[in-house]
């Protein structure tokens, strides 16, 4: 072998050949780059600290969108009518978490928007993240559940002194459009199963309605598999096996339990992406209720972790079309919590959430 190719051989094993890294299949359409308008709901407990962390580094990327902000607290009877005429305009939204006062029959201005905006599609991505030590490898669960109706209907009132009746509702027509976005979703997205979860052994009419309407939509997709699991043995598969879950489609109560669970399992609430979908609208927030709040001494220290409003906040910035500003971004998240460097108490550091917001600034730069 000649010099020059010796030398050219060891060049290649010292120095890698750059990556491909742009996707160069993307023509936008004229027009694309403009700025879209985005309403913000900052909420109560931590919202305001991670809403902030989303706004600082929507600006030092220079994302094409700009924010429309409303306070809304979760004590208030109801949202105001500006806040609800403003994601009717913008058709996005990104909030922060509401708190839902206990009992006392103050309602949730959660539900209300979610049913106001018909937000019919709750979505919580939950998967490993590298650099991230979980219990369990090759997590990867898509949690999909139905937003407006099922125990969340509201409908409760008292028959009788000390006795109070609460009404579940499920309708075919939202079990059938919560199943067409499901198995939609993993057909766009290549994902290979869809599971129904269900307590159709004990509520026969009610879940088996929604059982029936998933597996008529799943007879038009052949390529995915479709399977159904009742909700107590679901969490213990979690907990024991989540590897074996992919797309997972709920009534609105499992949803919530399930897609904690998943969170948890996955990495935690404070990693985990999600949002709300209709067929006009989008609400962006994290992807797991529980903690979206946050606790008091976490507002005062200013630690509460951003990262899932983050990530969050990919998922809208590709939902508006700007693909390439939620690569940016979702890299320089993924690549602080690979770095470990910074990183909140829920994942085992002690850093601030302003801290955690210049790595991911530092990333993106």
């Amino acid at each position: 072998m000649s010099a020059s190719r010796t030398s050219l051989s060891l060049l290649r094993n010292l120095v890698p050949y750059k990556t491909q890294t742009r996707a160069v299949t993307y023509m936008p359409r004229p027009g694309d780059g403009s700025p879209r308008p985005v309403t913000l709901i900052p909420g109560d407990g931590i919202g305001p600290l991670v809403t902030n962390a989303v706004e600082q580094v929507m600006e030092a990327m220079h994302a094409p969108v700009y924010f429309e902000k409303y306070q809304v607290h979760g004590d208030m009877k109801q949202i105001p009518q500006e806040v609800i005429d403003s994601i009717r305009k913008n058709k996005v939204c990104l909030k922060g978490g509401l708190r839902t006062p206990k009992g006392g029959g103050v309602s949730s201005l959660n539900l209300h928007l979610r049913r106001e905006l018909d937000l019919y599609a709750s979505l919580v991505d939950c998967c490993n993240l590298p650099g991230l030590p979980t219990r369990h490898e090759n997590v990867d669960i898509v949690v999909i559940r139905e937003n407006t109706e099922g125990e969340y209907s509201g409908l409760e009132h008292e028959v009788v002194p000390g006795v109070v009746e609460s009404l579940k509702v499920i309708t075919k027509f939202c079990s059938e459009r919560i199943a067409k976005y499901a198995f939609e979703y993993a057909y766009l997205n290549n994902r290979k199963k869809v599971t129904a979860v269900h307590k159709a052994n004990i509520m026969k009419l009610a879940d088996g309605l929604f059982l029936e309407s998933c597996r008529e939509v799943a007879a038009r997709y052949p390529t995915i598999k479709y399977d159904e699991i009742i909700v107590d043995n679901c969490c213990m598969q979690l907990v024991s096996k989540p590897e074996q879950f992919d797309v997972m489609i709920t009534p609105n109560l499992y949803g919530n339990l399930v897609a904690n669970t998943a969170a948890g399992i996955a990495g935690g609430t404070g990693v985990m992406p999600g949002g709300n979908v209709g067929a006009e609208h989008a609400v962006f927030e994290q992807g797991a209720s529980a903690g979206n709040v946050g606790k008091k001494k976490m507002v005062e220290q200013k630690t509460a972790n951003p990262l899932a409003l983050l990530l969050s906040s990919a998922m809208m910035l590709r939902h508006l079309q700007f693909p390439a500003f939620a690569n940016r971004l979702e890299e320089a998240v993924k690549n602080v919590i690979l770095e470990g460097k910074y990183r909140t108490k829920d994942l085992g550091g002690d850093s601030t959430t302003q801290q955690v917001v210049d790595a991911v600034i530092a990333k993106i730069g």
